[in-house]
């Protein structure tokens, strides 16, 4: 394969915004996946993301964006099931799968029921080659205001994360914090919306920052790590379906699972070989 071949995807202008927007949404899902992942929150951005579903089809309906109808619906779902955790005997995992189910099946209805032309699909699994300036201008804003507050807050945020009644004491506002978290985390779907779409946003809230947390051994750097990781991811499998004639969203999906395995092997590997030095002759 020659050079000009493999320079082509650069020189495309679809592909272009399809690396720029990959390079945008990296930033705030990597973030916020490594306190997702401190905190056992995993199975909440799988329920956000797939729970704004029916926002999309109302907004759909009713003629309003839809960026608006599925931060509403992920708001719905995130205060719903902190309500319902906090106050019931239930556990918040249970919680979760009941919302997420309820309201992903009434989005399935709403989405099924509408008779339409037009369709939803990419709302489902993303149009990262279709993405267009106001797609770029929107995510981007989302993902500056998301990165500012998780970079300026990230202490706050780690300590309610490790030990919520600690971070009461310290005089840390721990409601803010938790409820900051849920729309910092709804924000972030919808950032995604038209990039990799709702059933796989969940790949970039969680994989990432796992990923770090294997590699690395203190929160700065898994920070750093997660971001690299996920950018990397990104682009290397948008531009890796551009010759394998593939889906770009599933792609990058599979090279983060792909990373994933790497550094689960790798620390397998070390955590042996550190169990050997240890063990005396």
């Amino acid at each position: 394969m020659s050079l000009e071949t493999l320079l082509l995807p650069f020189q495309l202008s679809f592909m272009q915004n399809a690396f720029l927007i990959c390079l945008i949404v990296s930033v705030p899902t990597a973030l916020l996946s490594c306190f997702l992942v401190l905190k056992g929150w995993a199975l909440m951005g799988d329920a956000v993301s797939h729970a704004v579903l029916p926002g999309v089809v109302l907004a759909w309906i009713l003629g309003l964006p839809l960026l608006v109808g599925a931060f509403a619906a992920g708001m719905v779902c995130s205060v719903a099931t902190g309500y319902l955790s906090d106050n019931s005997r239930v556990k918040r995992d249970t919680v979760i799968g009941v919302v997420f189910s309820g309201m992903f099946g009434l989005g399935i209805v709403l989405y099924t029921a509408i008779t339409t032309n037009e369709h939803l699909d990419h709302v489902l699994f993303g149009n990262l080659l279709g993405v267009g300036l106001p797609d770029l201008a929107t995510s981007g804003t989302i993902a500056l205001v998301v990165s500012l507050v998780l970079i300026l807050k990230w202490k706050d945020f780690l300590l309610h994360a490790f030990d919520p009644a600690q971070a009461r004491v310290s005089g840390l506002r721990t409601g803010w914090l938790h409820y900051g978290l849920l729309t910092l985390l709804s924000l972030t779907i919808v950032a995604t919306l038209t990039s990799v779409g709702l059933i796989l946003a969940v790949a970039l809230l969680v994989t990432p920052g796992a990923i770090a947390f294997l590699v690395t051994r203190s929160f700065g750097r898994m920070l750093a790590a997660s971001v690299a990781v996920c950018a990397v991811s990104m682009v290397a499998g948008t531009y890796a379906s551009f010759f394998l004639d593939s889906a770009p969203a599933p792609t990058i999906v599979l090279v983060l699972s792909t990373l994933f395995v790497l550094a689960f092997l790798g620390r397998i590997a070390a955590v042996r070989s550190g169990a050997r030095a240890d063990t005396p002759a």
